[in-house]
This record gives C-alpha cells, structure tokens and sequence, in this order.
C-alpha cells in the first residue's frame, strides 16, 4: 500500500525503465542501455513490416535514433517505441559478451 497526496493505492510503487543510452548496430539490431543498469540487444527487424515502423526500413533513418525523456524515437520524435516493449523483448547483452 503506498500514499500519494492523501489517496490510498493498494499496489506497490513500480521503477520506471527509461532508456539512457542507445546506439544502432548493423542488422537493425539495437544496443541499449537502461536506467536499471541493463544492457540489451533489441532486433527491430520483425517490426518493420508494421506501417508505423516502415521508414526504419532505410539504414540511415534507423541509425539516426535518439533518446527524449527515456524513449527511443526516430524522425524528430514522430515515430518511438515503448521502453517497456523494447525491455522485455530484449536479450541480454553482458550474456551475449561473455
């Protein structure tokens, strides 16, 4: 149970994952790290063929990603993808390094 401005919630507080880094890799694979002190891979390939998705079919728009407040976005913020989405279809990177 948890209190905020005098309401009563009967569910626990949730850490919210925000992306604090991310870089394109070749593939259509992202590497991406977390406020959670994660790395990830992400492979966005099986996402292109949805229309909201279909400009990352081109390299150079898919490499130009940026992060605004903890989301991945492309194209100036007009196409993004759920940090929760991109968390937990994700793989872990420091399994792969090893």
């Amino acid at each position: 149970m948890k209190i905020i401005d005098g309401i009563v919630y009967a569910q626990k507080e949730v850490d919210i994952i925000k992306v604090v880094s991310v870089k394109a890799l070749d593939n259509k694979i992202l590497l991406i790290s977390f406020n959670n002190n994660k790395e990830r891979l992400f492979d966005f390939s099986d996402l292109l063929d949805m229309p909201t998705f279909e400009a990352l079919k081109d390299d150079d728009i898919f490499k130009n990603c940026k992060i605004e407040n903890g989301i991945i976005t492309w194209l100036n913020g007009s196409i993004d993808i759920a940090t929760d989405t991109v968390y937990e279809k994700s793989f872990d990177y420091s399994f792969i390094s090893e």
